[in-house]
């Protein structure tokens, strides 16, 4: 027996690290919200100042935050779930029940979401988007682009979770314990 992983196992590892990385680096946003939020609203109420352009970059660094890091989310199954079986099944019943949702839910509703979305981000690549508003960023396309990071991300996280899925289902991977308490 090989010590190396397989090439599967080694996909899997090489997309949870980009996740990974792009997820930890996403969640540092969340301390430029804080601040960048704080500023303007000082800022505005303290000394009526607009700040249009700071605005602007608080709410790309909100998609940012949730977009980027939700693949990270996923990989660490930290996403809000509503189950009622799913926390009482064996951890191969569960490895289907990730399959199936992968397969019938995740991968589909990322597919489509990349298909619509994908003239809207091209039209606003084409024309280099800027923002409407006087004092705004001219970057707009930009933030337009983070759909097709969620799309992206999501998508290979999801690969990755059917390889672990399958490696579980066939007794090639532990399965992970399960808390029935």
């Amino acid at each position: 027996m090989s010590s190396s992983p397989s090439l599967p196992l080694g996909i899997v590892r090489v997309i949870d690290l980009i996740n990974e990385y792009l997820g930890k680096v996403c969640s540092w946003l969340t301390v430029f919200l804080v601040i960048g939020t704080t500023v303007v609203v000082i800022l505005r109420y303290g000394f009526g100042i607009g700040a249009t352009a700071l605005q602007e970059a608080v709410l790309y660094a909100h998609a940012l935050v949730f977009m980027g890091a939700a693949a990270w989310t996923l990989q660490r199954n930290a996403h809000v779930r509503v189950d009622i079986f799913y926390q009482q099944f064996s951890g191969r019943r569960q490895a289907v029940v990730e399959i199936m949702g992968n397969l019938l839910f995740l991968l589909p509703v990322c597919l489509f979401l990349g298909w619509a979305s994908w003239d809207y981000v091209g039209n606003s690549w084409a024309t280099h988007e800027g923002s409407s508003e006087s004092g705004g960023l001219k970057f707009v396309y930009l933030q337009k682009s983070i759909i097709l990071l969620l799309v992206v991300s999501l998508t290979l996280q999801g690969i990755s979770n059917l390889i672990k899925a399958l490696y579980v289902i066939t007794g090639r991977l532990p399965a992970p314990e399960v808390n029935h308490g």
